[in-house]
């Protein structure tokens, strides 16, 4: 093949495109709870020890883009769209109103805001730090944001407490840390409820997001599990106000199972919003689009959501490769995560009305009827061969994600 010049390059990427086919309209992915960060669509294809790799994309062309892709919503953290030296001042309501005029010009909702407690240099020591004036801080920027949400329409509020942590052992109170971080988390409840009883709406779920590991060397709530321990543990003022927002990648990083950190969340009333990506487990935080590292992991899931009623955020916080271009992430990337997690969630509907997987575990949970269930003996000779039926199940599903169900064969 010969060299194709640069003006050709993208009319391939569109040709390729069109002819791996199996694309949803953009009216068809509306019809999915999915949302669409800021931050993810601006993100210039830069990362720890790179260099950027992309143009900056402003609020304006990424609400523009998710539309024409048919994400219908948006979430940002505070500092994407307002710098910092203007947040809870007179030009931070100007910004305020051009994203309103642009998400209404869209058909775009506000679906979730959330604040940057990680990047800038005053959160050195966490937003729970032993300087008052830095937690102090850290509360006006919390409470910003609820008034930012409200004036947005957004239903969520998530946190991440990215440097809640620390270098070196002995330097902080664990036990004093996290009461301080209740504290700010505590503030952005009570300006939430004094703000939606005047505009007469639903206050905010507020959302904890945990991460195992970056950027401190120790983390204080690194997993799902120990913010649901932190929600009970007392020090919240209104845990009711308080949930979830588990991400798949930040489960999966510390060799855990995603699926079962999201049915300990559910199990706790807890898992109100989800970040959506993939990656590998014991690794850092490479943010892949859905679906392109575990698929079948992806799909069990998306049945184990289904299956229990999850009507949250579906979030795409996943990082367009940095060998993507400008005009690729909103030709590939973007689109191609969106119809993966739409034809995964579909193939979950398949695995849960399959009448061969209904009957092996309809079976499984009748039992062989031991007449003697304090016989252990007579309980496992009863039981024996419906055991295979986990291994039946599994290939089951293995053969919906891959069509094998609706015929498809690959043999020569």
């Amino acid at each position: 093949m010969n060299p194709l010049p640069p003006n050709q390059q993208q009319a391939l990427v569109e040709r390729l495109m069109s002819a791996c086919g199996g694309a949803y309209s953009p009216e068809t992915r509306r019809k999915y709870f999915i949302t669409g960060p800021q931050w993810a669509g601006s993100y210039e294809g830069n990362a720890l020890f790179y260099a950027k790799t992309r143009e900056a994309v402003g609020f304006e062309d990424v609400i523009r883009h998710y539309a024409e892709v048919g994400v219908g919503y948006w979430c940002t953290h505070d500092s994407d769209v307002i710098p910092t030296e203007l947040l809870g001042k007179d030009g931070q309501w100007e910004i305020v109103e051009k994203i309103k005029k642009t998400l209404a010009a869209n058909g775009l909702e506000c679906s979730m805001v959330t604040t940057e407690t990680f990047w800038h240099a005053v959160w050195a020591g966490s937003p729970a730090a032993e300087a008052p004036e830095t937690r102090e801080y850290a509360k006006f920027r919390v409470r910003n944001m609820v008034k930012v949400g409200h004036e947005l329409g957004a239903r969520y509020a998530v946190y991440w407490p990215g440097n809640l942590g620390y270098y070196v052992q002995g330097a902080i109170d664990e036990m004093q840390t996290l009461k301080w971080y209740a504290d700010a988390l505590n503030a952005a409840c009570e300006i939430d409820i004094e703000i939606a009883a005047k505009r007469k709406r639903p206050t905010l779920k507020h959302c904890m997001e945990a991460k195992p590991f970056e950027p401190q060397a120790e983390i204080l709530l690194p997993t799902s599990d120990a913010m649901l321990a932190f929600i009970g543990s007392g020090v919240l003022t209104h845990p009711e106000m308080v949930g979830l927002n588990p991400e798949y990648l930040h489960e999966l990083m510390w060799g855990g199972a995603p699926r079962a950190a999201l049915a300990r969340a559910l199990m706790a009333g807890k898992l109100w919003h989800f970040d959506i990506n993939d990656g590998y487990r014991l690794k850092h935080d490479v943010d892949i689009a859905v679906g392109l590292v575990n698929p079948l992991d992806w799909l069990n899931v998306l049945v184990l959501l289904r299956s229990h009623g999850y009507n949250g955020p579906f979030n795409l916080d996943f990082k367009p490769p940095r060998t993507t271009s400008n005009f690729g992430v909103w030709k590939i990337s973007f689109p191609t995560a969106v119809d993966r997690f739409i034809t995964l969630w579909e193939m979950a509907g398949e695995v849960m009305s399959d009448p061969i997987i209904k009957e092996a575990t309809d079976a499984m949970k009748a039992g062989g009827g031991a007449k003697d269930p304090t016989d252990v003996d007579q309980v496992v000779a009863a039981n024996r061969e419906l055991l295979s039926l986990h291994e039946l199940v599994a290939h089951r599903i293995f053969q919906i994600l891959v069509g094998q169900n609706r015929g498809r064969v690959l043999a020569g």
